[in-house]
């Protein structure tokens, strides 16, 4: 499939594809004098911090699971509050 590009259409794309790039250097440059050398983010160090997550999300989901199923699993329990509070309201239907 041919296009029809002007010289001047692929010149102007050009030179855009070179300012993005050199823009893209400067910052670059800048992040790594600002934080220093050894604290610039990846992409690496950005999917890595996702995999982490997900595992701790991960985790954190099972430990609700267990510790629901452990509630369930021991049937209702009364509180010795909840057994006052009862009495008292027998008792005071009973009045």
């Amino acid at each position: 499939m041919a296009t029809d590009q002007t010289p001047q259409a692929a010149g102007f794309a050009e030179v855009s594809r070179t300012l993005v790039a050199i823009a893209a250097e400067v910052l670059t440059g800048v992040q790594r004098a600002v934080v220093g050398p050894g604290n610039v983010r990846t992409a690496r160090d950005n999917a890595w911090s996702a995999i982490e997550a997900d595992r701790a999300r991960a985790q954190a989901r099972a430990d609700t699971s267990r510790a629901v199923a452990e509630i369930v699993a021991t049937g209702p329990r009364r509180t010795v509050a909840a057994a006052r509070h009862r009495a008292r309201a027998v008792a005071a239907t009973v009045r």
